[in-house]
């Protein structure tokens, strides 16, 4: 019997961390891509299955191209992608500096991991691309470029998924819609921030259950859907006053 394995992409944040030991309870074996592999080492050596901790280089796809490349050979192929490689920041000025940032991770690094994983899927067979996006991407907000990219995201995502259908390929695309948990921890919301085992079980279970899209947890669900129901002048408070000269 043949061991199931997975790549996970962007496997340093906290909940990447706790899908990770979800799936290798489950004896999957994973490579984990992270910034700093040596930060890793004590939290791979602790999994109950063979683990790899490899360097991840989000800004520069070329990199990033390669090295998935090199891994899915040594590998004979893999069942399952996961990419989490949101980069989010907000500031009043709007400086360029990050709006760039945040294209050149959410945008080009998420794309260049994406289109690449279909391409090997597509060769090997079969396979599951997931990746944990956001429902901020339903709509845009103050921190411009993540809504957007978010949103660059979700349709990339149902892209690549009619590509397969129209290619009869059984190739899964997962998009992973998180509901916005940085906001809920904020404001100490006990209701719309539940414990990260749960969050990474809901995630697992769908990934397993090969849905095409899913809300976690799923009570965002609800909010996604009323904020596509809000008309702007609702859902942009924000009426900004020229200022009177004196």
């Amino acid at each position: 019997m043949t061991t199931a394995n997975a790549i996970i992409v962007g496997a340093s944040s906290h909940l990447s961390k706790e899908i990770a030991r979800q799936l290798a309870e489950q004896k999957v074996s994973l490579v984990l891509f992270v910034q700093d592999p040596d930060a890793m080492a004590e939290f791979a050596a602790s999994l109950p299955t063979k683990v790899d901790v490899l360097p991840l280089d989000i800004e520069n796809p070329t990199a990033i191209i390669s090295q998935l490349e090199k891994v899915w050979l040594s590998l004979e192929g893999a069942h399952l992608v996961l990419v989490n490689t949101g980069l989010n920041a907000y500031s009043e000025a709007l400086p360029w500096e990050i709006e760039q940032d945040i294209i050149d991770v959410n945008v080009r690094g998420f794309a260049a991991i994406c289109n690449t994983t279909f391409r090997l899927m597509r060769e090997q067979g079969y396979g599951q691309i997931a990746a944990i996006n956001s429902i901020a991407g339903l709509r845009g907000g103050p921190s411009v470029t993540y809504h957007a990219s978010k949103a660059f995201a979700e349709n990339y995502l149902e892209g690549l998924s009619m590509h397969a259908q129209r290619l009869k390929l059984p190739i899964t695309i997962t998009d992973i819609q998180l509901g916005l948990l940085d906001k809920a921890a904020m404001q100490k919301s006990k209701l719309w921030l539940p414990p990260l085992p749960k969050v990474a079980k809901q995630i697992v279970s769908a990934m397993q259950k090969g849905k095409r899209k899913v809300y976690v947890t799923k009570r965002w669900r609800l909010v996604a859907w009323l904020t596509l129901l809000l008309p702007e002048f609702i859902y942009n408070t924000r009426h900004w006053k020229v200022k009177k000269k004196k």
